[in-house]
């Protein structure tokens, strides 16, 4: 079986690896694995070293689409995947998560009749205003096999009609577990032998917070960002406790002077370049809580058992809200730190919600197993 796995930003070349790894070790001999980079987001911060870190395949196909309007970068996507679909014979496409390369791959290999395994189905955020949310339904629909994360995810497919009797459609939900937890566990070990990104900080365990903002709506309004960044040296300062804000290249293009001004006179907040996955594996491993927009850090510290503050109106993950591990605090400043306060010192519990960390095998028997 030949697949084609498109991946397109930093979060699915992550997850891909969990995938690649259960093909190599369980699966060589029946599935070949091709990988197309989009070129959707394309830094070596953000990319080049993810694939080296996790010792990923190098990608076959590079369309190297570059940034752009939503139309213009998933119109490219789409032409270039759909010249790769017809250059050979692929038993299926994998795509993952919400991306425009997620969306662009639904696309084109929809027309051309390729059976589509999305991996990550079946989350909603229920905010149309999202791009992710309009490119994770649309994938959904056109899908083969739907890989859901969690109860959850199929829960919310099952209330959108994709349990019911559709005579045209042949299609099936999974509830598989996630791919991310697979990797958590997997390279939790590997990122305390191999990185001494603590030491070089300076840090203690549970003694400094970690901090991510990445999200167009909380970067591109100066507003909503003077908001996060005022909690975070507020905290700082109140507590006297570390917090390492590893900024995204997109987030630092948007900070204004007023944003750099504010940051730089509380010591205590330490911004640093992007952390490699390893790097922060660890950091998130060892620290007081997590505050970010991202949508995988907030799974990842609930699988290390940190606490989350969801620097968002809603998340896609609602299981961490509802097992109070974290708290919806969106961009508002007095929500942030009442927040904090909240959860700095309370005593949660972590259930296993995200699967046994077997997820990547289960995917690919499910995809061996299809009746086409």
């Amino acid at each position: 079986m030949h697949l084609l796995t498109v991946i397109g930003a930093r979060p699915q070349i992550i997850k891909a690896a969990a995938v690649s790894r259960a093909i190599s070790n369980g699966f060589s001999d029946s599935v070949k694995e091709h990988i197309l980079h989009t070129g959707q987001h394309y830094d070596t911060n953000m990319s080049q070293v993810f694939f080296d870190e996790l010792a990923i395949p190098h990608p076959e196909f590079n369309l190297a689409v570059g940034s752009g309007l939503h139309g213009e970068q998933t119109a490219k996507m789409i032409v270039g995947i759909e010249e790769v679909l017809m250059s050979r014979k692929f038993d299926g496409i994998v795509l993952y998560g919400d991306t425009n390369s997620t969306l662009a791959g639904a696309i084109a290999a929809s027309k051309l009749h390729v059976p589509i395994f999305h991996i990550e189905a079946g989350l909603r955020s229920y905010n149309r205003a999202m791009p992710e949310e309009v490119n994770r339904i649309v994938c959904d629909q056109l899908s083969t096999l739907l890989f859901a994360p969690t109860q959850t995810a199929v829960d919310n497919l099952r209330e959108e009609g994709f349990f019911g009797n559709h005579r045209s459609l042949h299609r099936k939900v999974i509830n598989c577990g996630d791919v991310m937890y697979d990797n958590s566990i997997y390279f939790a070990n590997v990122a305390a032998e191999r990185c001494d990104i603590m030491e070089r900080l300076g840090l203690q365990k549970e003694g400094y917070i970690l901090a991510t903002v990445h999200r167009d709506s909380n970067t591109d309004n100066p507003q909503r960002l003077e908001q996060i960044l005022q909690a975070l040296v507020d905290i700082a300062h109140k507590d006297s406790i570390p917090i390492i804000l590893p900024l995204h290249p997109r987030t630092r293009n948007k900070l204004t002077e007023r944003h750099r001004l504010l940051i730089d006179s509380e010591p205590l907040i330490q911004v640093k370049k992007p952390f490699s996955f390893l790097e922060m594996t660890l950091m998130e491993q060892n620290s007081l809580l997590v505050m970010t927009d991202s949508g995988g850090v907030q799974k990842e510290a609930f699988f290390f058992g940190r606490p989350c503050i969801i620097l968002r109106p809603e998340t896609e993950w609602v299981e961490i809200v509802n097992h109070e591990a974290g708290i919806i605090a969106d961009a508002d400043y007095q929500r942030i730190v009442d927040a904090y306060a909240s959860l700095a010192h309370r005593h949660v519990i972590f259930p296993p919600l995200f699967g046994d960390g077997h997820a990547a095998e289960k995917i690919i028997q499910n995809i061996l197993s299809w009746k086409y």
